[in-house]
């Protein structure tokens, strides 16, 4: 066989794999952003359910990204923030946990994961306030923190510390002076963040915004 023949099969089938590693990504893309649009609009813990159960299946297909394995666990947040019986409350924040703990070992350094882990230290508080709250809340701030150092710029990070504070000074009747500062630091961060992952997280805002009013 020719030498340019060679070349000319060689390109042909670069540009194959390059054409069906791009339909692979859109077909990702897509089914992740539909997911992920449910889970934000699920008002329900069977809905939220079903959700996660279509983010699982595309966990199983992408070992290697850590999208999936973020929103399963956020999914589960949300119910167990919907769930009022303590038992299955932490069921739900341990599957979380378990999911969050996949994504953190693809990428340990992604400040949005960090933050979710944080967020699940946060509302193993409400299980029970009085109990948890020495255990939970040193570790909720320490991983907010933490999330805030490896991207100043995460609205998430903050949002979720200044909830951490409001709850600390309601809980010992404190100033919450430290946390209208982070409030208004993390309204802030909302106004301008961007990111180059169109799957990057979203929500939040409304949480800030909501805490805002107790500043006023």
């Amino acid at each position: 066989m020719k030498t340019s023949t060679i070349i000319s099969v060689l390109t042909a089938a670069l540009l194959l794999s390059v054409q069906s590693l791009k339909a692979d990504d859109n077909r990702y893309l897509e089914a992740m952003q539909k997911s992920i649009k449910s889970v934000y609009k699920a008002e329900s813990i069977e809905e939220l359910q079903n959700s996660v159960n279509a983010l699982e299946r595309i966990a199983g297909a992408e070992k290697t990204k850590w999208e999936p394995y973020y929103y399963i666990s956020f999914g589960y947040i949300r119910m167990a923030n919907l769930e009022q019986e303590s038992i299955k409350k932490d069921a739900y924040l341990d599957q979380a946990n378990s999911s969050i703990e996949k994504a953190v070992a693809l990428n340990s350094n992604e400040s949005e994961i960090v933050a979710l882990v944080g967020f699940i230290h946060m509302i193993r508080i409400t299980v029970d306030p009085a109990t948890r709250g020495p255990q939970y809340s040193g570790l909720a701030m320490q991983t907010f923190g933490k999330a805030s150092t490896l991207n100043p710029e995460n609205p998430r990070a903050l949002a979720l510390m200044a909830q951490m504070q409001f709850g600390t000074a309601k809980f010992f009747g404190s100033s919450t002076a430290d946390a209208c500062n982070t409030t208004k630091t993390a309204i802030e961060k909302f106004a301008s963040y961007k990111s180059d992952n169109p799957l990057s997280p979203q929500w939040g805002n409304e949480m800030i915004q909501s805490l805002k009013k107790e500043c006023n």
